[in-house]
């Protein structure tokens, strides 16, 4: 598959592309293929964004597409991680409510 190493020290060119096939293979963020890839979310960016068009044109089309879509729904993202977020920080709080109560109780 894609292994780190191909991403530390090629060149930009090759870089780019790579970025490029895993995000449209896997309908990956940037943020996921950020963190497979190991380098910074505005890396990512920039090299799809901006990079890729000058490098591979046809390419760069898929991954806007790709990109837009991720845009348009990252409203709904955010709050399904909000929500998540939320579910487990009560669901902490009511174990340790429970355990508080029966450490008090068997005293």
């Amino acid at each position: 598959m894609y292994s780190k190493k191909i991403i530390d020290k090629k060149d930009a060119k090759e870089r780019c592309e790579v970025l490029a096939e895993y995000f449209i293979e896997n309908r990956a963020t940037v943020r996921e293929v950020a963190k497979k890839f190991s380098i910074s979310k505005s890396t990512v960016h920039k090299d799809l964004a901006y990079k890729l068009s000058k490098i591979n044109p046809a390419l760069y089309y898929e991954v806007k597409r790709i990109l837009d879509q991720n845009k348009s729904e990252r409203h709904l993202r955010g709050g399904e991680a909000t929500k998540r977020k939320y579910k487990i920080l009560a669901d902490t709080a009511k174990t340790s409510r429970i355990y508080i109560n029966y450490n008090i109780k068997n005293r």
